[in-house]
């Protein structure tokens, strides 16, 4: 998983996790449910919109709000390959490496438009917009968020410290 490239959805800023899952959806922790709301209430039509490895671009404060892990869970589910933000709410930066959602800190976030196709090379630490040739440089992840990831998240990767013997 060193490259994502995906279509572009534009969101503005404070973006909360209800805008992201809103509560009343919270009843079920069955991702799939949970996918099929997935941004309804910025977007009632999103869903039906994106396709799977589709990117969400935003402005500042991405997640803000309740600490619900449902957010990062609907948003991967959905079939978000990544999100990219200049800020993120710090819950739901850990909560989304916890489950497995790539998220990129990106200062110039503002510059890359919907519709857009933009490719994200995690090893060079780049983020190259394809539509427009402009090649950035993101926040480094730190090694072992890097490693979450890698494991499809926190869960999956305890489940292998465990069967491999390299629980710390």
């Amino acid at each position: 998983m060193n490259t994502l490239e995906g279509k572009v959805w534009r969101f503005g800023k404070d973006i909360d996790t209800d805008l992201i899952i809103a509560a009343r959806y919270l009843n079920t922790s069955d991702p799939k449910e949970l996918a099929k709301h997935v941004m309804e209430d910025a977007d009632p039509d999103f869903v039906n919109k994106m396709t799977p490895g589709d990117i969400i671009v935003a402005d500042e404060n991405f997640g803000c709000g309740s600490s619900r892990e449902h957010a990062p869970i609907a948003l991967k589910a959905a079939g978000i390959a990544a999100v990219i933000a200049p800020t993120f709410a710090r819950i739901f930066y850990r909560n989304a490496f916890n489950m497995g959602l790539p998220i990129f800190e990106l200062e110039e976030s503002a510059e890359i438009r919907e519709g857009d196709v933009v490719s994200i090379d995690m090893d060079a630490g780049t983020i190259t917009d394809k539509t427009t040739g402009k090649t950035y440089s993101f926040t480094p992840i730190p090694p072992f968020m890097q490693e979450l990831l890698s494991a499809g998240g926190l869960m999956n990767y305890a489940k292998n410290e465990i069967e491999t013997g390299d629980a710390k």
